[in-house]
């Protein structure tokens, strides 16, 4: 078969813009940057942020709407239903609801937000020495990690209210001594798989010592599974401290909580089930969110879903 010579002349060259070659088309984007692009994208968890946002708020103007104290009793307006006056209506004590739903939501959220906190920073101290160093170590502190899961996170909790007694600084101290061993593993995971990485390699040739490494070099690169780790703790925290407080372990009266509130809307569930309803709703509403929150930033944060 013979070869046939082709004129050049006869092509011609399209598609080529000399001028626009080096123009950077897509900005450049930082991970943080490109994750919030990708979380703003996901309209389920927007709405649950600014839902969040709304229930934070009202936590602290709530109670000024209206011109009850959270503790005030008026004996003439003992179980009043839902009216004008009294927006959720009143308890076998005449104490406002509407009040005392949002007051009890600044000590459920405080205790959810601090414990989650206190969980992180142990299981990020905790799980980083653990992973980084290795042998030994590593082993003898992830057996003490187990022994504690081998014994149900409520029960550790139940007894050491028991033994240290009932309050807010108790309820904290309870759930943050028994529920950092998550986070611990979740770190010591992603340590193990950083470690071997060169940015690690280079700066140990440089010298750096081993807290460096693990604060400056680990820890950040790990920080998209701790936050979306962290948005979970808070509900268990929440939720937690609801329970407690259900079976009268919690939040001592004059001060409410969700958990608080909902027990004693319980007591009146047949004859007046609003007292219940509020409350419940506040919980089911607030841990929907933060677990619809912690999925998106899931999706958000893991780079092997950037478009």
């Amino acid at each position: 078969m013979s070869q046939v010579e082709l004129d050049k002349d006869v092509f011609e060259i399209i598609g080529k813009d000399v001028e626009n070659a080096q123009k950077i088309v897509r900005p450049s984007l930082t991970y943080w940057s490109d994750a919030w692009r990708r979380l703003k994208e996901n309209k389920l968890a927007i709405i649950s942020l600014i839902v969040l946002v709304l229930i934070v708020f009202m936590a602290f103007a709530g109670p000024k709407m209206r011109p009850f104290p959270y503790d005030r009793q008026d004996l003439n307006a003992i179980n009043k239903s839902p009216d004008a006056v009294h927006w959720f209506g009143t308890d076998s004590l005449g104490r406002d609801i509407f009040v005392r739903c949002w007051e009890g939501a600044k000590v459920s959220l405080f205790i959810g937000l601090v414990s989650a906190i206190i969980n992180v920073t142990i299981g990020i101290i905790y799980g980083g020495i653990s992973g980084y160093l290795g042998g030994y170590v590593d082993i003898i502190m992830m057996r003490f990690v187990e022994i504690i899961y081998s014994i149900p996170e409520l029960l550790w909790v139940i007894l050491l209210m028991v033994v240290m007694g009932t309050g807010l600084p108790t309820i904290i101290i309870a759930i943050s001594i028994t529920g950092w061993g998550g986070m611990a593993r979740l770190v010591r995971g992603q340590v193990l798989q950083l470690k071997q990485m060169e940015f690690v390699l280079a700066a140990q040739t440089l010298g750096a010592d081993t807290s460096r490494i693990i604060f400056k070099h680990l820890i950040p690169n790990a920080m998209g599974p701790i936050i979306i780790n962290l948005t979970f703790q808070v509900p268990g925290a929440i939720f937690t401290e609801a329970f407690l407080s259900y079976i009268g372990l919690g939040i001592r009266p004059p001060l409410a909580s969700w958990g608080s509130l909902a027990q004693d809307g319980t007591l009146m569930l047949l004859i007046h089930p609003y007292q219940l309803f509020f409350p419940a709703v506040l919980i089911s509403i607030t841990m929907l969110a933060f677990n619809i929150l912690g999925d998106g930033l899931r999706d958000s944060l893991d780079p092997r879903l950037r478009k």
